[in-house]
Formats: structure tokens, sequence, C-alpha cells
């Protein structure tokens, strides 16, 4: 069989501003210390790139992302979803930021075709329990797994399965670190419902994570650890993520899909196993907002790898550059596509691995 491939991403928020252009918008209302109508950010990117028509079809905020993802293909589709799909007006203690999509705006997912969506984060609990439980029930109804959060802890924690043709499939067991701000409150707990958390970065917990993968492993399974961890901006890793990442790669996971950053981070192939260790927002409503200019945070990368399906070894991986304007994902020129590929190379350089612009438009991993 051919390498199975995989479309990876980092942060999908489709609720606040991205919610408030599609056809069935939330409240408005937000508890944020300097906003309170999540229309303001639409405003905002309105203000910075122009006019966005309303209400959008679910297609809009993917844009150019969609074609080329059919153009390539992927056997898989895989993000991290930051955003709640709920009707809750819970409050969750402590959390100003929240993010939460109407029910009725579903279709900007399965309009992409996500097969799973990562629910391991700071934001999935933003409008509490009733609002994470309607959360799993809508993306049930859409056809759409889930990975990291349930209504226990033993479906939490649960390996993740999608089928794949010729009887391989890829296993995705996902968790959140307190690095990047899920709260420890947040842990599904026996019979209440919450995310998976990883409380360390330990050796234990590393292994914790294997023998999950390995209770639901078959040959020629594709093991992904999906982790939500870390800061949301620069380019330095921890040694300590390094260290969980390659314990990960050792204990039999083949790609670890590393998130929370608000842009790529540095890229490791490890033992012939793909790490990432930030794959960046890919869609979100912070244009106009302004901050870390250095590091292009309008600029995105969906990450297409290729593991092969007997031995987990990445085969190669094309990056496809994007931009974000007017809440759409835009093909990037040339000029953007080449920063992200020389950024992508020196942030990488401790792990000696570069990635190339290709004459596609695409990104290749050297």
């Amino acid at each position: 069989m051919d390498p199975l491939s995989l479309f990876l991403a980092g942060d999908v928020m489709t609720g606040r501003g991205i919610d408030q252009v599609l056809a069935h918008p939330s409240d408005p209302r937000l508890a944020e210390s300097f906003v309170g109508d999540a229309r303001d950010y639409v405003r905002l990117a309105e203000r910075a790139n122009g006019r966005i028509p309303q209400p959008v079809d679910d297609a809009w905020p993917w844009g150019d992302a969609l074609g080329a993802l059919d153009a390539h293909a992927p056997d898989v589709r895989i993000v991290d979803l930051e955003t709640s799909i709920t009707t809750s007006d819970d409050d969750a203690p402590g959390k100003p930021v929240r993010y939460r999509m109407h029910p009725d705006n579903v279709g900007v997912l399965a309009v992409a075709g996500i097969d799973c969506c990562v629910l391991a984060n700071n934001h999935v609990l933003d409008f509490g329990v009733r609002g994470l439980v309607e959360t799993l029930d809508v993306l049930h109804r859409a056809g759409i797994r889930v990975a990291g959060a349930g209504t226990t802890q033993r479906s939490a924690e649960a390996a993740t399965v999608i089928p794949v043709d010729q009887g391989h499939r890829v296993l995705v067991v996902a968790v959140g670190s307190p690095t990047s701000g899920v709260p420890t409150s947040w842990a599904a707990r026996g019979d209440r419902p919450g995310v998976a958390h990883l409380p360390r970065l330990s050796r234990e917990a590393a292994e914790g994570l294997c023998a999950r993968a390995e209770a639901e492993r078959r040959p020629g399974d594709v093991l992904v650890a999906s982790v939500h961890w870390g800061s949301n901006w620069g380019q330095d890793i921890p040694e300590d993520q390094v260290r969980f990442a390659h314990w990960l790669v050792d204990g039999g996971f083949h790609v670890v899909h590393g998130h929370s950053s608000h842009h790529p981070r540095p890229l490791e192939v490890y033992r012939d196993r793909l790490i990432l260790y930030g794959c960046g927002d890919l869609v979100n409503d912070y244009e106009g907002i302004g901050g870390h200019a250095e590091l292009r945070p309008d600029l995105r990368l969906a990450y297409l790898p290729r593991v092969d399906a007997g031995t987990g070894a990445l085969r190669g991986m094309a990056l496809i550059p994007l931009r974000s304007r007017r809440f759409r994902l835009e093909a990037c020129s040339s000029e953007e596509a080449g920063w992200l590929a020389r950024s992508l190379t020196a942030a990488s350089a401790r792990f000696a691995t570069q990635v190339d612009h290709a004459q596609d438009g695409t990104l290749t991993l050297a």
C-alpha cells in the first residue's frame, strides 16, 4: 500500500468573529476586558483588509485551502478545534476570553471534510460542562470524530480510531497540558465530562499515552499523539517538550502533532518520525489586532505528511502556505511562502530540519 497521507493543522477557532459572519451567529456579547461584542472583531478585520460579505457560506473561512487539500487528497484530516459548539451561556470561572460557535454553523467543519477534531485544549470548556457535552453531541451528529474529550474519563482518554482504505487505520490519542492554559479543573474524572489532562511532561505520562494507543493498535495502524502544549508566541522549544516528544516516539507513536502556538514552530524528524512542536493557528479572527508582526501570524500552514503504514516512518511532507485575510484563507505569494520556508528552517536548525520552497508554491521537508 502507498503511504497514508494526513492533513494536520493547529488551532481552528471558529467562534467569536468567525461565528458572527456565518449564517447562524451566536449571541455576540463577550466578557473580555477590552471587547464586549464579537462583532467588533469583524470590524477590526474589515478595517485591516476590507469588507467581509455577510453572511458567508460554510466554505468561506477555508477559502483556497479547500482546493489545495482536495488536490493532495489526504486520507485523514485532523485539526485542533479551539471552540465550543454550543448555545450554553454557562460561565467558565477565570476565563474572560471564550470561543463559542452556534451548533447550526457546524457545516463549517463538515465542508472541509474534517475526520477528527482534537478537543483537549484550553477553550473547549469555555461555556462549561454543558457546552462541552453539546459540542460532543453536535460533532457526533455531524459525523466528525473527537479525541481528547468526553463525557467520562475513559472516553476522553481513549484512542480515537479512524478507518482508512484497505483495512488500515489512524489512531489519535489527544491530551492537553497546563503549559498551554488547560485548567486542571477541566480534567475528566470518572463519570465527569472533561478533557484528557496531561499534568506533567514526564516519562511516566508518556508511557501512559503509549499504553492507550497500544491497547487499540493493530498491524498497519498509524499512531498520532496530539498534544496541546506550550506558550502562544516564540520559537524556543523547552527541553522538557523535546524529551517528551522523543519518549512518545520511542514508545511507539509515529507522529507528534503539537499545537497551541499562534504561529508555526520548529519541526523535527526523530528516528524517521515526524514531530510538529507547534502547527500554528489555521483559522481565527485575529486580523487587525496587531502585535508579534515579526512572526507573521497572518501566515498559516497546512501540514500534509505521508507516513508508511507498515513502519510509521515519514516518507515525505508537503506544507501548504496560506494567508488569512477577511477571515478567509488565501494562497500565499511566492515571497510569503519563501519567508515561511526560511523562517521554519532557521527556527528548526537545532533539529537539523530544512524546509524548501518548491516550484509549485508548496513547501517541502528536505
